[in-house]
């Protein structure tokens, strides 16, 4: 239960930010929904997400212009 309030909380904060920002970066203890919430947030948002933990993603982002110009239709302007 207090886990719950805790997620619809950060939940409300981060749609709040993501409103006045392109991008916002999460930091907290291993294990604490960091990731869950991240990609919830991205699916239901139509947005990319990128794992900076990933070798995957880190190597999209080592061509940063073709990454966004291949998303383009995820970027807000």
């Amino acid at each position: 239960m207090i886990a719950s309030m805790i997620a619809r909380r950060r939940l409300k904060t981060l749609e709040h930010l993501l409103d006045r920002s392109p991008a916002v970066v999460m930091l907290g203890p291993r294990q604490s929904g960091k990731t869950t919430l991240a990609r919830e947030i991205a699916k239901a948002r139509g947005a990319a997400y990128f794992d900076l933990e990933s070798d995957r993603d880190r190597a999209k982002l080592t061509d940063i212009e073709d990454t966004l110009g291949r998303l383009s239709d995820k970027l807000r302007r």
